[in-house]
């Protein structure tokens, strides 16, 4: 989700392999997931959609706090995120771990991996998850058959390229209370999508992550929730969150607040 050249250059760390999981047969037809309009295209037929759920043969388990994959590992496969919370983060230097972006059901991981053939983040479980295993040569195979296909992974990745130069403007010219209402309307606006309330939330990421994600240090994201609960915007116990005034959250983000 975010512009990662200006974190890590080109240092690749290598880590040990994560820890054997589980895998197993794939039980639900993509035909039949609920996920269905989100991660794949519309209007392919029968025969097409048939071909694409043979690709798409396991599903993965990934405990919390256990990693997806980890930062020059190789890259085989894209994984949709089927259930639970995920965060790509990167290890600079130093040893500081950047959060780079937060991922959710109907959501794609690993495009990171396309360009060297290797992974360039880490993606790690903010929950019991589990994904769906795409194999990425064979996903190249089928797109260059099925051109909806292609024409939808094309717009995914284009999405992630928006969504990065979105990041790189928050950072770059919003205030702290500016960055957290658009990071909170970001979140809500894609529980949304997925049918979750867009008003009633749990935050699956420590308020460190967020300030890691946000350039923010902890005790200013910290400061912003309590504005916000004082402002009557937000509702905030523990990771508890409830949005009592979207519009005083977009106002923040346009600049129009008072």
């Amino acid at each position: 989700m975010r512009d990662t050249a200006g974190f890590a250059g080109n240092h690749v760390v290598m880590h040990p392999s994560p820890p054997p999981v589980r895998m197993e047969p794939f039980k639900v037809a993509c035909s039949s997931c609920n996920l269905r309009e989100l991660c794949l295209p519309v209007g392919m037929s029968e025969d097409q959609m048939e071909r694409l759920e043979a690709i798409v043969a396991t599903r993965r388990a990934v405990a919390r706090g256990e990693p997806l994959f980890r930062s020059g590992d190789a890259f085989t496969s894209l994984y949709a995120v089927r259930t639970g919370f995920f965060k790509t983060c990167l290890s600079s230097e130093d040893g500081r771990d950047q959060v780079t972006g937060f991922q959710m059901a109907g959501e794609l991981l690993g495009l990171d991996g396309i360009g060297t053939d290797r992974h360039t983040c880490d993606a790690l479980a903010l929950e019991d998850s589990s994904v769906c295993v795409i194999p990425y040569h064979q996903l190249e195979d089928l797109s260059r058959e099925l051109s909806d296909l292609q024409r939808h992974f094309h717009k995914i990745m284009s999405r992630e390229i928006v969504r990065d130069h979105g990041v790189m403007l928050l950072l770059g010219s919003m205030r702290a209370e500016e960055r957290l209402a658009a990071f909170m309307l970001n979140l809500t606006q894609r529980l949304r999508t997925r049918g979750f309330s867009a008003s009633s939330l749990v935050l699956r990421m420590t308020r460190e992550e967020i300030g890691s994600y946000l350039g923010l240090k902890l005790e200013t994201v910290s400061r912003a929730f309590s504005k916000f609960q004082e402002d009557g915007v937000l509702e905030v116990k523990q990771r508890q969150i409830r949005v009592l005034d979207a519009d005083a959250l977009q106002k923040l983000v346009n600049g129009t607040a008072c």
